[in-house]
C-alpha cells in the first residue's frame, strides 16, 4: 500500500491501532483517523515513532453523523488529493437476549455497527468513485457464522454489515472499487481480558493477525477480491 491513503474508523483502538501501525508500516502515504476518545488517541501517539506520526491524522468525530463524516473524508481528499481505502473498525458489544434488551441498546448497538459503516461507506465513495479505484473493508464478526443467543443485536448489527458489503460490492465493482469483510473471533484485547477474565484465551485471535488481514484485502495484490467475507 505504498503511497495510498487510507481512513480508518476506529483508528485508536486496540485493532484500529493495529491496523494503523499495519498500514505505516506497509508504507501508506497518510492514515487519517476520525476518533471519539481523546485518551486513545493520546495512547496511539505514543506508540509511533516521529515519522510514523507525521503520516498520521486525526480529527475528532462522531462517525455515525454524516454531515460530520463527509466533511472529515472531503478534507482529506483535499489535503492528500486521494482517498484510498476506507477501513470501518467502529463496532460496540453487549450482551442481552431479545426480551431483555430496551429498544434504546438495540438502536444504540444497531447505530455502532451498521450505520458508522453504512455512513463510512458513503462519505468515501465520491472520491473513490472519481478515481475509479478504491478498497473498503469493514470489522464484521465471526460469531454471525453460527449465530447464538444472548448477545442479539450485536449479532444482528455485524450481520447487517456483511449483507451491506456483499451488496455494495455489486453496486461499485464497475468503478474499481472492492469492498470486503474481515471477521474475527474473540480478540485478544485488555478489554476482552478485563470482561472475561476467566477465559480460556488460547483460541483468542490477535489484533496483529487481523491487521493482517485487513492489509491484504486493503491492497493492491486483493484488486480480484471482492463481496467477500475473511474468517479470522
Amino acid at each position: 500500500m505504498t503511497g495510498r491513503v487510507a481512513v480508518v474508523t476506529g483508528g485508536t483502538g486496540f485493532l484500529g491501532t493495529a491496523i494503523t501501525r499495519r498500514f505505516l508500516a506497509g508504507g501508506a502515504a497518510a492514515v487519517c483517523i476520525p476518533y471519539a476518545v481523546p485518551a486513545e488517541w493520546e495512547r496511539l501517539q505514543g506508540q509511533l515513532a516521529a515519522a510514523e506520526r507525521a503520516r498520521v491524522h486525526a480529527e475528532a468525530v462522531d462517525v455515525a453523523d454524516e454531515a460530520a463524516m463527509t466533511r472529515f473524508a472531503d478534507g482529506v481528499r483535499a489535503r492528500q488529493g486521494r482517498v484510498d481505502i476506507l477501513v470501518n473498525a467502529v463496532g460496540g458489544f453487549a450482551m442481552g437476549e431479545l426480551a431483555a434488551t430496551p429498544l434504546a441498546e438495540w438502536e444504540r448497538l444497531m447505530r455502532l455497527n451498521l450505520t458508522t459503516a453504512v455512513v463510512g461507506c458513503r462519505s468515501v465513495l465520491p472520491a473513490m468513485t472519481a478515481a475509479r479505484y478504491g478498497r473498503i473493508v469493514s470489522i464484521a464478526s465471526r460469531a454471525v457464522l453460527a449465530p447464538a443467543g444472548g448477545f442479539i443485536a450485536y449479532t444482528v448489527g455485524k450481520a447487517a454489515v456483511i449483507t451491506l458489503t456483499q451488496a455494495l460490492a455489486q453496486e461499485v465493482r464497475a468503478h474499481g472499487i472492492t469492498v470486503n469483510a474481515v471477521l474475527p473471533s474473540t480478540m485478544d484485547t485488555p478489554g476482552n481480558r478485563a470482561a472475561m477474565p476467566d477465559a480460556d484465551r488460547s483460541g483468542w485471535v490477535t489484533t496483529d493477525a487481523v491487521a493482517e488481514a485487513v492489509a491484504f484485502l486493503a491492497g493492491d495484490a486483493a484488486g480480484a477480491v471482492t463481496g467477500s467475507s475473511v474468517a479470522v
